[in-house]
């Protein structure tokens, strides 16, 4: 199973950015399918943005715009870059890894969006 870890998350104003990352272990990291999710207060977590193996991304229309997901194979990494940030962007983060029926989870990072 992949050990993953986030990072990147804090405090920002409405219409700032942020940069997320997602460090994940072992060696064959880019056969990896990734994915960002993410989950408000009291409501069902939901899926932000997801980049195949390939590289191919997509993005949730809520975001589309104004998030981009990235990898980096030789770093094991993968990013979440936010821009114009919104209040209702305000979730606790989640990486996940995916190959198969095989899927991993970060333990989270808490983006809050707030004046």
């Amino acid at each position: 199973q992949v050990r993953i870890v986030e990072s990147g998350g804090g405090l920002v104003q409405p219409g700032g950015s942020l940069r997320l990352s997602c460090a994940a272990s072992g060696n064959i990291f880019s056969i990896y399918h990734m994915g960002w999710y993410r989950q408000a207060a009291g409501k069902q977590r939901e899926l932000v943005a997801i980049i195949s193996s390939g590289g191919s991304t997509n993005v949730a229309d809520s975001v589309k715009g104004r998030f981009t997901i990235s990898r980096d194979n030789a770093k094991n990494t993968v990013y979440l870059q936010m821009n114009s940030l919104r209040p209702e962007d305000t979730a606790v983060y989640y990486c996940t890894a995916a190959l198969g029926l095989n899927r991993s989870w970060g333990q989270g990072t808490q983006v809050t969006v707030s004046s």
